[in-house]
């Protein structure tokens, strides 16, 4: 850890005594915030503090869900609507990896390795893909503000009793090949009309609201990637071996990407 237990317990009680004077709701356990894991450090703190301080934040509450990356909250917003936060861990975050799906890409230039820097350009990235998605009409939580590690965008799932969305993986569906096909046109209408692919698709990434709902795309590439095009057939056969246990039969997966490749040519 970088910074000790004492210099951290200090610049915690400063800024949570800030968030109090800003009428911050938070539960007298303020477990939820402490230096732990890579997840809230001492910077993410001061990011919360300026997400709270332009109201976009207004109160925080437990996790939705974890991951090797990040962790997801439920957040307030200032009319008390319920918002998804995501912090990316930044002190235990293996970065090697983000750097296969970012060199290339001219949305950010310079990058660099090390994982205080990098952390920050992964969330953006992810914040960008999400409104790529959003705009070219594809249901994805939709983004709306950032701050360093940590994205803050919408709640997917029972808004009034703060319950979230469940995974695709999780979900009994009615109409298996009917899903099919739709996730398969959501994965064609990124690569056409949003220019994205988003390289790892999976029932695992996919949340179920009155239908699918594409998450976890800090990954997404342009579809002039090196690779986007191995990212896409890699996606398509996710989801075809997916809905082929599910009792789907669908083309090959090969001759899918084909055809939403040349769909795609500009």
């Amino acid at each position: 850890m970088v910074y000790s237990m004492k210099k951290a317990d200090s610049e915690y009680d400063r800024i949570i005594s800030e968030l109090d004077r800003r009428k911050m709701k938070r539960r007298k356990d303020v477990d939820e915030f402490k230096v732990v894991e890579g997840v809230i450090d001492i910077p993410t703190l001061k990011a919360l503090y300026r997400l709270f301080n332009r109201s976009t934040l207004n109160a925080l509450h437990g996790v939705v869900s974890t991951g090797k990356e990040a962790n997801v909250y439920r957040g307030e917003d200032a009319d008390g609507k319920a918002v998804a936060v995501k912090i990316y861990r930044v002190s235990t975050a293996e970065t090697d990896f983000m750097l296969e799906y970012i060199m290339g890409d001219p949305r950010f230039k310079r990058v660099k390795k090390r994982s205080r820097s990098l952390i920050p350009i992964w969330a953006l990235k992810e914040f960008k893909n999400l409104t790529r998605f959003d705009e070219a009409g594809i249901r994805v939580p939709k983004p709306i503000d950032i701050e360093r590690n940590v994205l803050v965008m919408e709640f997917i799932g029972d808004d009034e009793k703060f319950i979230p969305a469940p995974l695709l993986k999780d979900v009994v569906l009615d109409s298996p090949i009917d899903v099919f096909d739709e996730i398969i046109s959501m994965i064609e209408i990124a690569y056409t009309d949003a220019d994205l692919v988003h390289a790892d698709l999976s029932e695992f990434n996919i949340l179920w609201w009155n239908g699918p709902v594409i998450i976890d795309v800090s990954q997404a590439v342009l579809y002039k990637h090196d690779y986007a095009k191995k990212y896409l057939r890699r996606d398509i056969d996710n989801i075809s071996k997916y809905f082929g246990r599910l009792g789907v039969e669908s083309a090959d997966s090969e001759e899918i990407a084909r055809y939403i490749i040349s769909s795609g040519e500009k």
